[in-house]
């Protein structure tokens, strides 16, 4: 670890309203694994935080170093347990395991806005529950357990995170990477892959989007605070209505 992310300051101001335990560190006591106090404060701490602090450390290294053992550990997982699978299946529930949708999820499970350091422009503008994020922050956090853990503890903490969104293949692939199941079904009906319809509405410190996807007379409709977010969800919206309707 280096000077920077050892140094980062500790002050009761500091801390966000609702830190359980009275630290960032109570919500991980539940899942069995020891992490170093000042390694989750950093993981917690958003850039928009640290810019208002003097250019402090935040969680973007971290990030980087939780993504790359998030994709090992989810990939090893699938390949062990799922042998029936093609490459082309194992990549799409790969796909949508680690997508940000799922992250953000096991996010709000383990009630991690709550916790986090974000810049007074992020708290104004809906950060603690946007899905970016929350899903950053857990990557964060699985770089923050393999610093203080190790590699073999780092893959546990990565399986029971998503060990909660295996149980049901089908939501999996169709809530999580819901842009995908409707190319598949695009495929299967002998059409092209469907087109979105995106707009951006209100000020740019507090943009909505509105998303559309046509698929076989079917409009899909979604909407969020990212492009991509709004898509996502007009894609969900989408299969859940195409499946209703072949029922």
């Amino acid at each position: 670890m280096n000077g920077n992310e050892s140094s980062l300051p500790r002050t009761d101001r500091d801390q966000p309203s609702g830190s359980p335990q009275g630290g960032h560190d109570g919500f991980l006591v539940s899942l069995g694994v020891a992490v170093e106090p000042e390694l989750v404060e950093l993981a917690l701490t958003h850039r928009s935080w640290a810019y208002e602090h003097g250019g402090a450390a935040h969680n973007e290294r971290l990030e980087f170093l939780g993504d790359s053992i998030l994709g090992q550990a989810v990939t090893v997982k699938l390949y062990r347990d799922y042998p029936e699978l093609s490459e082309g299946d194992l990549a799409k529930r790969r796909a949508a395991l680690v997508s940000t949708v799922a992250l953000a999820e096991v996010a709000r499970e383990l009630r991690i806005g709550e916790v986090l350091r974000l810049g007074k422009g992020e708290e104004l503008t809906g950060g603690r529950e946007k899905d970016s994020i929350l899903a950053d922050s857990v990557e964060a956090l699985i770089g923050a357990v393999y610093l203080s853990s190790g590699p073999a503890e780092a893959e546990q903490f990565v399986l029971g995170l998503v060990d909660r969104l295996l149980v049901d293949p089908t939501r999996l692939t169709d809530e999580l990477d819901p842009k995908t199941t409707l190319q598949q079904m695009a495929a299967k009906l002998g059409q092209p892959h469907p087109p979105y319809e995106t707009e951006g509405k209100g000020p740019d410190h507090d943009r909505r989007y509105l998303a559309r996807v046509r698929l076989d007379g079917v409009t899909g409709r979604g909407q969020g605070t990212s492009k991509k977010a709004a898509e996502l969800a007009a894609a969900r919206d989408a299969v859940a209505r195409l499946r209703a309707r072949a029922r």
